[in-house]
């Protein structure tokens, strides 16, 4: 699965904008397949976090192995890619996970991908959205998916920069110019169901002591945001997965948004509530649900004239 070449069909020319979420935007590589197999070929992608890592690495025309790479993935493998940065920019370096998919992707340059690419990230000294549409490909990436007290802020191009989330989780903008056939633009944080009431805790489960290594707290953080939808209060939160969560709910907001000021051709919406933030681990149900969202979108589409 990548880029795809040649000429494409009148009508069926994509700029294509993936939006930021987490574990959910696995689902954009399910979206990615259906949409080149029903003809269209996608000549522009803009992506924020999530986004930006998958669009980019299609565009380097590698998808399919990270697909196949993410499918083998365990919640101990996501586990072993958290590179402790014992700093207060944040928990997580990155550069683990940053080194395995350049091994996988190889280096490249934007500015000679076969379609045109932007990565959205946030200037947090100046609080402004950064546009990154030429330089290496994983300082993009990097950047685009640095999540607040998660990973460390990215130095680049002499800025600090952070999620690209945090001011356009769905960034359409970058594809104005594109001269295309539609904007299809994939929102991970579309309505989610209500939520579960959440299960009784026994009386050995309430009076268990926590954990007091670092890696067993991560481990009952991502256990926690995987139930994250069946919390009911503040009280029920660690400080991590509220933090994850407020931010989920900023970026829901902002989302809104986005998507009434510069309506596209086609939103196809996954629910912000299939699966924990940090549910990697989850992958072949996501590509799935991605697959199967982008088939009901694209049913009814009529291409501009």
């Amino acid at each position: 699965m990548g880029a795809v070449d040649g000429v494409g069909q009148a009508g069926k020319r994509i700029s294509l904008v993936l939006g930021s979420g987490g574990a959910r935007g696995l689902a954009h590589i399910g979206i990615i397949q259906r949409i080149e197999e029903q003809g269209y070929r996608i000549e522009s992608i803009s992506g924020a976090s999530m986004g930006a890592l998958v669009g980019g690495i299609y565009a380097a025309g590698e998808l399919g192995a990270f697909r196949d790479w993410a499918y083998a993935l365990s919640r101990a493998d996501v586990l072993r890619f958290l590179d402790f940065a014992f700093s207060a920019g944040g928990l997580f370096r990155g550069d683990r996970i940053m080194d395995t998919l350049k091994a996988m992707v190889g280096e490249h340059a934007i500015e000679d991908l076969p379609i045109t690419y932007t990565a959205v990230a946030t200037d947090i000294d100046r609080q402004r959205e950064v546009w990154i549409s030429q330089g290496p490909l994983f300082d993009a990436i990097r950047a685009s998916i640095a999540v607040p007290t998660v990973f460390t802020p990215h130095r680049y191009l002499g800025l600090t920069l952070v999620d690209g989330g945090l001011l356009n989780p769905v960034p359409i903008a970058p594809t104005f110019k594109d001269r295309t056939d539609l904007t299809i633009a994939v929102n991970l944080n579309g309505e989610g169901r209500p939520p579960a009431r959440p299960p009784r805790r026994t009386r050995r489960q309430a009076a268990a002591p926590p954990q007091g290594d670092l890696v067993s707290r991560i481990r009952q953080f991502l256990d926690a945001a995987a139930a994250g939808s069946a919390r009911t209060g503040p009280a029920d939160l660690g400080m991590l997965e509220l933090v994850t969560r407020s931010f989920e709910t900023m970026q829901n907001a902002i989302a809104a948004v986005k998507l009434a000021a510069y309506a596209p051709d086609v939103v196809i919406q996954v629910p912000r509530d299939v699966c924990g933030a940090h549910e990697f681990h989850r992958a072949r149900e996501l590509i799935g649900l991605g697959y199967r969202l982008a088939g009901d979108s694209l049913a009814s589409v009529e291409p501009r004239g």
